[in-house]
């Protein structure tokens, strides 16, 4: 019997560089609100500073947006780019917006995308290292007694001289998980040592939504093997998939929605498959974007997924894609459809 899988959001967003920038922005609010009203259990949410296409600009922004909107789920930063701010910044925004959701906040970190460290000056610097030693330092910030003195390679903390803890000056602000929120990795390649280092430290992680079951599979072996090798427990139930999903109440519906070239599935595919190709890493997406695409009748679609489950592996929760809502109408008829109908069978199946 596997374990239980638990249903999340995740939304990049991808929309149309065409459309009023508000009103993606109302629309991607619109859709965490739907997801945290029928019991989704996690909301994460995507960072670019320099893509029409893909436009919440900072994930910590829009979840504190949310916060008094959504009074029950878990959000997570998918994720927030450290190699983009210092860590005296970013442990400060985290700490506050993990108060203003009460604790249910999940720290997804990464090194960001290319565009945004050309925009930002960074480009020549080995932003995985950067980014690595952002965590170091904000962890350090939550854990340590003020005045800080935390120096590395690339960032400097240091309060000593304006330290007067009488009126709490030099004195960060801790989260309200102690000692920090839980944090999370996000892999795309095949032979990433992100999930292995993420098993072994107690994280969790996250596969795209864009790559191939053949990564997908790597990741959660090689997540699983790293808890292993800490002593932890082998299985992957803190591992994440987000996944491409579309329900109807009928097949030729769900096909026309997301199977369309035309449609908000087609485009968000060419979208990161034109980036996976500026990047060299097209690789990760052997399948074309309809075997990407999970979609079909609620029974469909929950036997496609126990499918894809059994030939990937365990993991522990999936996480429902958010698209362009082509058709607002549909698209909040697929996420109900999903929690409702979808989810039930597959618990029902696996004896949960």
């Amino acid at each position: 019997m596997q374990d239980a899988l638990k249903l999340g959001f995740f939304i990049q967003p991808v929309h149309p560089p065409s459309r009023p920038y508000a009103d993606v922005l109302r629309e991607d609010r619109e859709a965490v609100v739907l997801a945290d009203r029928l019991g989704y259990s996690e909301a994460f949410i995507g960072e670019h500073l320099v893509d029409s296409a893909e436009t919440i600009s900072s994930s910590l922004a829009f979840i504190a947006n949310l916060a008094d909107a959504c009074p029950s789920i878990t959000f997570g930063t998918g994720v927030l780019p450290l190699a983009n701010y210092h860590p005296a910044m970013a442990a400060a925004q985290v700490a506050m917006v993990d108060h203003l959701v009460q604790g249910r906040l999940v720290l997804g970190v990464g090194p960001g995308v290319a565009a945004d460290a050309e925009a930002l000056g960074d480009s020549g610097f080995d932003r995985r290292r950067k980014s690595e030693e952002a965590l170091e330092h904000m962890c350090r910030i939550w854990r340590e007694t003020p005045p800080y003195r935390i120096e590395g390679q690339f960032y400097r903390t240091t309060t000593e001289r304006s330290f007067n803890p009488e009126i709490g000056l030099g004195m960060a602000i801790r989260p309200l998980q102690r000692p920090h929120p839980p944090i999370a990795i996000t892999s795309i390649r095949e032979d990433a040592g992100g999930p292995h280092a993420a098993g072994a430290r107690g994280w969790t992680g996250i596969s795209a939504t864009y790559v191939g079951k053949h990564v997908v599979r790597a990741h959660v072996r090689s997540y699983a093997e790293g808890r292993r090798s800490a002593g932890l427990s082998a299985g992957a139930s803190g591992w994440r998939v987000a996944r491409s999903i579309f329900v109807a109440d009928d097949e030729a519906t769900a096909r026309r929605y997301a199977h369309g070239e035309d449609g908000a599935h087609a485009f968000y595919f060419h979208v990161m498959r034109t980036k996976l190709a500026k990047g060299g890493a097209l690789d990760v997406m052997r399948e074309g974007f309809e075997e990407l695409v999970i979609a079909g009748t609620p029974q469909t679609v929950a036997e496609r997924i126990l499918e894809f489950r059994e030939e990937v592996g365990a993991f522990g929760t999936l996480l429902y894609t958010g698209h362009d809502w082509v058709e607002p109408a549909l698209a909040r008829r697929s996420m109900e459809l999903m929690a409702k109908e979808v989810l039930p069978r597959i618990l029902r199946h696996t004896g949960r």
